[in-house]
This record gives C-alpha cells, structure tokens and sequence, in this order.
C-alpha cells in the first residue's frame, strides 16, 4: 500500500460507521517479445461471478484510482480496461488522465453501419483528449474501416481465429494499421513460436500469466463528510476552506491524495500537501470526485442500492437537460438527481439534509417544492424508475421528448452508473 503522508500520521483510525472493506482485482500481465511486461488488463472480481458484467470492468478506472493502490496494482504500466459502448460516454472518464489507459471496445451488435459511424464519431473525441484503444480482429474487417484509424492495439483472440487465418489478419493490419497486435489467449509454446514468426511482438494468456488477484483495503469516508465537502465545492469555498476540511478527516483526505497521486492521473511528482491536490483537480472534478464517492460509500444505514439509485438520477437527469439547458444548468441537474435522494442516504427529512448543504434556490425548488425548470425532468426520472406510464407519457409530451429518447437516455444513464458500482 503507498505511504500515508505525513499530513495523516498520529490520526485518528476510521470510526465504525466508516467501513472498510475491500476491492479484489485480478490482472494479467501483456508481455512483449523479451517477456518484460507491457502492461496489465484489469479484470474487477468483486462481485460474485454470476453477477459479473463487462461494465463493471469500466468501474476500475474509478474503483482502482480512488479505492485501491494502483502502484501495487499496476506500477507504471499500461492499464487495458474493457469496457461497453455505453460506458464510453461515462462522466468516469473525465477523471481520469488517459496517458496510461487503453479501452477495450468491443464491437458493434449487429455490426450496423450507421452504429459504427455514429460510434467512430465518440471514439475520436476520446482519442482526441488522449485515450487509446484496443479493438478485437473485427476491426480488421471491411465494415470497421471508420475505426482502424483509431486504433492503438488490435487483439487476436487465438480460440476465436482458426490458425489458417491468423497469418491473413496480421498481414492486413500490418499494411492498413499502425496499431501493435497483441496475441492473446497463447496457451502453449508451439503458439508462441508461430505467432512469433508471424511478426506478432506482443502476448497475453495462461503460456505467460495466468491473471493474479489483488486484495486492495479500502478506507471509505463517511457520506455526511463528502456532503461537507461537497457543500464548499457548490458555494465556492476557497481553497483554505477546503483543505481544512480535509485535515479534520484522515479517510476523506487519504482517498483523495490516493487518487491524484495514482498513476492513472498522470502526475510526475507525489502529491502530499491537500492545497496542492485540490489546485490540480480543481473545483468541477472534485464535485465529480465526490458526488460519485458518496453513491459508494455506505454510512450503516442506507443500502448500496440508494446509492446507485442516486447516480442513475443524476446521469438521466443530466443526459435529458443535455440539448435543452445550459451546462451549468445541466450540471445542476445532475445535483438534483443525486440529491433527489439524499434523505434516504443519510436517513433524515430532505429539507433538513439540505439545510446543510448550499445549492441554487432552482434545485432546491424542483427537490422540495417540485417547481421549476428542474422539476419536470426529476418527475420523469422518477417514472422511469417506477413504471408509471401515465406520469412518463404526460411530462415526456410537455418536454417534447420521444419514448425513444427518454428510454435511450434511460439506458445510457443505468450503464454509466454501473461503471462506478464500488461493490
């Protein structure tokens, strides 16, 4: 685990209310021709395999940055992390600095044109703030054309190609690509060599590394803390203020140096003093910072469910303001969302958890009055989440927004939230 910095030393231990608990990770090292590591696909095993999706592999860009020691994990290594097409739109990722990371796009269902190109258009954005991707074979193909560009790694899963059509693929990617290939799932040496030959000087599978897991402790601060935090954020606090917060709460402020000093952030030098860590990350991502940290921190009280709820809202809420408010107004709108909320969260009257928080007077009218120009978009958040036809086709008709596009957003909003599941 990284040292704790001297600001932390002789403080006090996490109360009971502030859980602990842990993040299991596996990672399988990529090996290049001398058998040196390359980098590491992260995989989460948290969760019990039965419940395992792909989005939460996405959740490690949060989860491994911000709850376990990525220097143990990782060191300064590539980071693969697979991910879904939904997830690419994740407010996740605006954490994250993408120098080290590499996103694994699986391809399109159906393998639609339309899909693809309206895919390449989000891939580029990301590529254009620094992300690199690793696409399986089926970028190699004449319908993913719109994709090869953007190309970084492309993988050739050895129990997917038959051996008649390896040397084919790596032939094209060769002439049409500038991306590295990376064989994976080698098994045997025989493969090896072959591959070898083939001009392939990048691997992964059981030949080299069968994937290890790593047992990450988490100290998670409690919610009522992140809601301080998050309430000098939202009035602007300065930067004195916010520091002096952080020296009162050893698990909040941990986290926090955790995160800005791991190596998916990109930084050259530690980060010890929290003046220095909230300059860097700046007032809009530590808001995002910490609204996502309190949807996974649990207080005793209310289930990780309520969390996750929150986070749902939040990103609906968001995704739905997107082409009819301003961004400052979208952003108050993933506010209301989370907030919608908070009583349960933190087991108190709305009104009176909000008596601790500062917020603009229109979000505290759509969460205690239900007025204003937030109120329509929360009551259609919430008839997505209770299946109430009457009340989703009546404010979905005076916001002039189609079934199609509340039921998208819908999708959208419960794939990202997923990618930032803690469990």
């Amino acid at each position: 685990m990284s040292t704790i910095p001297d600001e932390l030393q002789g403080s006090k231990q996490p109360s009971d209310a502030e859980e602990d608990s842990h993040v299991l990770i596996a990672r399988q090292a990529i090996v290049d021709e001398n058998r040196a590591v390359f980098g590491y696909e992260l995989y989460d095993r948290s969760t019990p395999s039965q419940g395992y999706t792909a989005d939460s592999d996405a959740a490690l860009l949060f989860n491994a940055l911000s709850f376990a020691d990525t220097e143990t994990l990782v060191g300064q290594k590539l980071v693969f992390i697979n991910c879904t097409l939904e997830s690419l739109i994740g407010g996740h990722l605006e954490l994250i600095h993408p120098d080290k990371v590499v996103l694994e796009v699986p391809p399109v269902p159906g393998n639609a044109p339309q899909d693809i190109e309206s895919h390449a258009l989000i891939l580029e954005d990301l590529r254009k703030r620094g992300f690199k991707f690793a696409f399986n074979h089926s970028v190699l193909t004449r319908g993913y054309a719109p994709w090869r560009a953007l190309a970084s790694f492309v993988k050739l899963d050895m129990t997917v190609l038959k051996p008649e059509m390896v040397q084919p693929f790596v032939k094209f990617a060769t002439a049409n690509t500038t991306a590295q290939l990376i064989a994976e799932k080698v098994e045997t040496a025989e493969q090896h060599q072959l591959l070898t030959s083939y001009g392939i000087k990048l691997f992964q599978g059981y030949w080299f590394a069968k994937p290890a897991l790593v047992k990450a402790q988490t100290i998670r601060p409690s919610q009522a803390t992140i809601l301080q935090l998050i309430n000098l954020v939202r009035k602007q606090a300065t930067t004195a203020e916010i520091e002096e917060l952080l020296k009162r709460d050893p698990t909040l402020s941990f986290n926090l140096l955790r995160f800005i000093n791991s190596s998916g952030f990109g930084l050259n030098c530690e980060i010890t003093s929290f003046r220095h860590a909230v300059m860097i990350l700046g007032l809009k991502k530590l808001f995002r910072w910490a609204a996502l940290l309190m949807t996974t921190s649990r207080n005793g009280g209310a289930p990780p469910a309520v969390g996750q709820t929150a986070v749902v809202r939040g990103r609906l809420m968001e995704l739905l303001t997107a082409e009819m408010l301003s961004p400052e107004d979208c952003d108050n709108a993933f506010v209301v969302g989370v907030f919608s909320l908070l009583d349960a969260m933190l087991g108190v009257p709305l009104a009176k958890a909000l008596e601790s928080v500062a917020l603009p007077q229109p979000v505290l009218d759509a969460l205690l009055y239900r007025t204003g120009v937030f109120a329509p978009f929360l009551a259609l958040t919430e008839a997505c989440e209770s299946g109430d036809d009457e009340v989703f086709g009546r404010t979905a008709e005076a916001l002039h927004l189609s079934n199609k596009q509340v039921n998208w957003a819908h999708l959208q909003a419960l794939a990202w939230a997923e990618s930032l599941a803690a469990d």
